[in-house]
């Protein structure tokens, strides 16, 4: 199990969901790392799975939850109201059973879409494929930054760049 063998290296492991929080979280609670409750974009699933980790002896310290996010032009806007209703419940009204920290897997959702694989040549008015590719996955990870998201999983390392130098210059 990767809990066992990354004993120590506090990681964190998922996806959990609700069918297999069990054996997962007593894993993570064993190894003390953290686990990555995994539930369709829902503020009450999201509450619920995490009910269930901290009844198991998961510590609060050791949650972090995703949501499962859309990308940009694919469900982005439904992903920002469910991720600005959690952060409102657990941050402002004080429900701690939502005041976890957000992560968002979007790299599998952005790169999947049919506008970032179409080729230049059907369509060359979507500009360069690879280009596009990263304006999408920046433009998602914007969003989800301004939604809440603690931690993004992005794919391509000029992403990368640009979300740091978008932080960056917020930070100023």
């Amino acid at each position: 199990m990767v809990c066992e063998v990354a004993g120590g290296k506090n990681v964190a492991v998922g996806p959990v969901c609700d069918k297999n929080y069990k054996q997962i979280g007593a894993s993570a609670i064993a190894y003390k790392q953290v686990v990555i409750a995994s539930t369709p974009i829902d503020v009450n699933l999201a509450k619920q799975l995490n009910i269930l980790l901290l009844e198991l002896g998961v510590p609060e310290n050791k949650i972090i939850m995703d949501p499962t996010v859309g990308a940009l032009g694919y469900g982005i806007e439904y992903t920002y109201s469910v991720m600005e209703r959690d952060r409102l419940a657990g941050l402002l009204q004080g429900d701690d059973k939502l005041a976890f920290p957000l992560y968002c897997y979007l790299a599998k959702e952005v790169w999947k879409i049919k506008e970032v694989s179409i080729p230049e040549e059907i369509d060359f008015k979507l500009g360069k494929i690879k280009e596009r590719g990263i304006m999408f996955e920046a433009l998602t990870a914007t969003l989800l930054l301004l939604a809440g998201a603690d931690i993004l999983v992005i794919r391509h390392p000029e992403t990368g760049k640009l979300i740091e130098k978008l932080i960056s210059d917020f930070q100023k």
